[in-house]
């Protein structure tokens, strides 16, 4: 084999490599990958079981019924004759039948587009002397699974639609389990949780038609956020790259709403909880968005695994903003429960207090990132809820969710939901219960049972809800006075942007509303983004062929909060994707430490050939080939090296690929498409001295931004890399919006 072998390339389906002929010798299963993991085998009831997570999986060497009964034929229902009818008397079919017929579970009604990863963190300490959750101690190590998620479309939507997504967490603590259920943007569409219902419902396809699937880009969506200005603010921000991130690994999350931390002593600080992605915020453009939901809707959650395979492993900081818990649950003018306000950064620093890293995949996606069950009432000591009124409803609501998706109470218990602390919560029975209880009194107090379960105080690690004074107050539905404007923190996202993101921000609005079929709809939208900012809302007006309105409401200019800008950083470059375009005429030996050169810096090398196989001799020195012209888009890559002739493949003919062009081309169409769409998406190209022409050929300026070039491989990826620290070359092209 040759040397480069050991460059490992994620997306191996099994542990063992598949051979050509069917295997005949028995066997046991396979064990799981490298990269996988399955939930830590405690009972249903908490306790250590002292077994391997994989005692879970199936085991034996032969086929059997779910009795354990061994089957001799799987293929040939039981039949009265070759050719009669089929006997009911065959339980093995019936058995298969229906137990395939109840495979599916009612889908989420939001987030059910999800990818899971489990993995752990570790706490800094710094948060010890405002909270006395244990886990968040000096040097405390908790297991984690968090799952990421779009918000609108269906399980078998695409990846990179423009949406929301989730960025739920839940940390497995020895006081109990402690969910930190938020989303990707800190603020909400809705101040009030009896308005989510109406939200969801408006940005679902509609119920005529039933689409569009996963967008926002329609008119129920678009008529209940203007007529609604508190969702302006989430709007923007999806609007804005926010709302189609590079990669799960690349995305900030953020817990929405304020939360009560409590230390020791029993005093309080209010929070608001920040996950800082250690790779920093990066997203896509919009165009490459578009083709990656035709070429691989599968994207995010694909990037995901390959990278936890290949050892990039994800990481991210948790920080809090603190704030004083005061009477009025102001700060700088922000009311706190407001979940449709945000606090910039500049005004209350995000102060780290930990690091997690995902480092393994589920071994199964259904029993595991299917069935994971968050609940922003899975509290721990130190941990409490707010009177933010979207939260409240969130207490009630997802608890309610579980028990449909579920099948009744008992959720608690599938593997990927057991505490890894003892549970004595005298609840029994119920739809799949698998706890064994023992005991003849569930109740408190009692006698029978010797007491137990006996009541802890504060001393004995016991949850204590904060006492917290009620004022006096008339019972009414309305909000503060303080949840009224609508506008001034939607102008202060929009400025503190650079002048290319703005541009994104003005062409998502004018796609958005373009795709409106009511007028009126667009005006109402266009009024309100005039309270926003005038250049906005004038932009956007030209786009869709409508006069600018003027603002109708005066609001006040907030200073810009930088730490609102993607663009401008330098971030670590692991777990990025490289292209090396090579074919037959390549040097091979310049196109191998290129592929070293990467893996090095712990960026994945993907050779892109004319066909598949290897490029020279397999056993000497030769170059495995992991996507061919047909097989690879420009999507996939975050840069791009060109080390090939870029000639026609043997498949270049249109009647096979429309994208392969016309016959008689000195380059292979697919090849150029993959290179403008590079250089049109922002992104870093490499070119080996050799290949120069190709660059030339294909229309693409040597002397623009973002283009290397040289001899020597390794020199190159070095260059490679500088441009890829910043993500994208935005500097490439002018803005529009200065």
């Amino acid at each position: 084999m040759p040397e480069e072998s050991n460059i490992h390339i994620p997306g191996v389906p099994t542990s063992e490599p598949a051979s050509l002929e069917e295997p005949t010798t028995p066997r046991e299963p396979l064990p799981p990958k490298p990269d996988q993991r399955g939930p830590e085998a405690v009972s249903a009831t908490g306790s250590p079981t002292g077994a391997p997570a994989t005692a879970r999986a199936q085991s034996g060497q032969y086929l059997t019924t779910a009795q354990g009964l061994r089957v001799r034929d799987t293929d040939h229902s039981l039949k009265a004759g070759s050719r009669g009818p089929i006997l009911l008397q065959d339980h093995h079919l019936r058995e298969k039948i229906t137990h395939f017929d109840h495979e599916r579970i009612p889908e989420r009604v939001v987030h059910a587009r999800g990818a899971g990863a489990h993995g752990v963190f570790r706490s800094y300490g710094t948060a010890a002397n405002i909270t006395r959750a244990g886990f968040l101690a000096k040097d405390v190590e908790t297991p984690v699974f968090v799952r990421f998620s779009t918000v609108l479309g269906s399980r078998g939507s695409a990846d990179t639609v423009r949406d929301t997504r989730g960025f739920s967490t839940k940390f497995y603590t020895d006081e109990g389990t402690y969910d930190l259920v938020g989303n990707n943007i800190p603020v909400f569409f809705v101040q009030d949780g009896i308005k989510f219902p109406d939200i969801v419902h408006a940005a679902k396809p509609h119920p005529d038609r039933e689409i569009p699937q996963a967008q926002s880009a329609h008119d129920t969506f678009w008529d209940f956020v203007s007529l609604h200005t508190e969702a302006q603010a989430h709007t923007m921000w999806n609007m804005s790259d926010r709302g189609i991130p590079r990669s799960y690994r690349t995305m900030e999350g953020f817990g929405v709403h304020t939360f009560r931390f409590i230390n020791a002593e029993g005093r309080t600080t209010l929070v608001k909880f920040h996950w800082k992605p250690k790779q920093g915020v990066h997203s896509l453009v919009w165009e490459e968005a578009q083709i990656i939901n035709g070429m691989d809707p599968d994207f995010h959650r694909r990037d995901l695994a390959d990278a936890i395979e290949a050892g990039a492993y994800p990481e991210w900081e948790l920080g809090v903003q603190t704030f004083p818990d005061t009477e009025d649950q102001m700060f700088e003018g922000i009311d706190l429960l407001d979940p449709t306000k945000f606090v910039p950064e500049e005004l209350a620093p995000v102060q780290p207090i930990g690091v997690m890293t995902l480092n393994a995949n589920p071994t199964n996606y259904f029993a595991e990132t299917e069935q994971v069950a968050f609940h922003p009432g899975h509290l721990v000591p130190g941990i409490d809820v707010t009177n933010d009124p979207l939260l409240q409803v969130r207490l009630f609501s997802y608890l309610d969710t579980q028990i449909s998706r579920l099948g009744g109470p008992n959720f608690g218990q599938i593997p990927i939901n057991r505490p890894h602390a003892p549970v004595n919560d005298m609840l029994r029975d119920g739809m799949h219960q698998q706890a064994v209880h023992g005991g003849a009194a569930p109740y408190h107090p009692n006698s029978l049972d010797g007491g137990c379960p006996f009541l802890a105080g504060q001393d004995l690690g016991a949850f204590i809800d904060v006492p917290e004074e009620v004022a006096a107050s008339i019972k009414e539905r309305r909000n503060p006075a303080s949840f009224d404007d609508h506008y001034s923190q939607v102008g202060l996202f929009y400025r503190s942007l650079s002048p290319v993101e703005q541009d994104h921000v003005i062409q998502a609005y004018t796609f958005e509303l373009g795709k409106c079929y009511e007028k009126s709809i667009r005006e109402r939208q266009l009024a309100a983004l005039a309270n926003v900012d005038a250049g906005l809302c004038a932009a956007v007006a030209k786009g869709l062929g409508l006069p600018a309105p003027q603002a109708t409401e005066q609001v006040p200019e907030s200073d810009p909060s930088p730490a609102l800008s993607q663009v401008g950083k330098t971030w670590p470059v692991a777990g990025r994707v490289v292209g090396i375009l090579a074919d037959g005429n390549s040097d091979l030996a310049a196109v191998n430490a290129a592929r070293k050169a990467l893996d090095a810096e712990g960026i994945v090398p993907l050779v892109i050939a004319p066909q598949g196989g290897f490029l020279g001799s397999e056993d000497d020195g030769g170059v495995p080939v992991q996507r061919t012209y047909l097989t690879a888009r420009s999507t996939e890559f975050d840069a791009v090296i060109v080390a090939a002739s870029a000639a026609p493949a043997p498949d270049a003919e249109p009647g096979l690929d429309a994208k392969a062009g016309a016959p008689g081309s000195a380059l292979d169409p697919r090849a150029v498409l993959l290179l403008t769409e590079a250089f049109r998406h922002a992104k870093a190209i490499g070119s080996l001295d050799a290949s120069k022409g190709v660059l030339t050929a294909a229309g693409i300026p040597g002397d623009a931004p973002g283009i290397a070039a040289g001899e020597n491989a390794e020199a190159l990826v070095t260059e490679l890399t500088g441009l890829l620290a910043a993500h994208r070359v935005w500097e490439r092209f002018p803005v529009t919006s200065a």
